[in-house]
């Protein structure tokens, strides 16, 4: 099954660092029933798209975290075994966890399809949805159009060849 797994690139360089993704599980995000009955498609191509941008929202999250961490979301999408995903089915269609699921275990940073990163010009509106999503969660709607102009941004496509100068933008 593939997941979108949402990170910061220091969170990036440390699974590149141990080779692993999770520590004891972790949430990632994928095509869950829930997602599919909420975009109404069937396009696999569009319900992956949209499980992507469900994980670079919570990369936007993660950053709102780290306030020290270089401000581009990153996700990445890894093949897990089929049966180690699962969705919490108490959340149900809870928009906040619309493709939710939690990985059990770890998974390796090797069976990684790609890594999905923002572009150094989306750093701005990175950095200013990241402080603004607080506020947007309380219902602001300035804050929320902050957040929303961050997400306008496409992440781009990585190979995972590439994970050694990705982790190089962390420091």
């Amino acid at each position: 099954m593939r997941v979108y797994v949402p990170l910061t690139l220091p969170g990036l360089a440390e699974a590149y660092r141990t080779g692993e993704l999770g520590a004891g599980g972790f949430v990632a995000y994928a095509v869950t029933p829930a997602l599919r009955e909420w975009y109404l498609s069937e396009d696999i191509e569009e319900l992956e798209y949209a499980a992507l941008n469900r994980a670079a929202f919570a990369s936007l999250r993660l950053l709102a975290a780290e306030p020290d961490a270089v401000r581009r979301r990153v996700v990445v999408a890894v093949d897990v075994p089929d049966g180690t995903a699962q969705a919490d089915p108490e959340r149900g269609l809870d928009p906040a966890a619309l493709g939710e699921v939690r990985v059990t275990g770890t998974a390796s940073l090797a069976r990684a399809a790609a890594v999905h990163v923002d572009l150094a010009d989306a750093q701005r509106d990175v950095a200013a949805a990241a402080e603004a999503l607080a506020a947007a969660d309380r219902g602001d709607d300035d804050a929320q159009s902050v957040v929303d102009d961050a997400e306008d941004h496409e992440l781009l496509w990585y190979a995972t060849q590439e994970i050694p100068n990705l982790v190089g933008l962390a420091d």
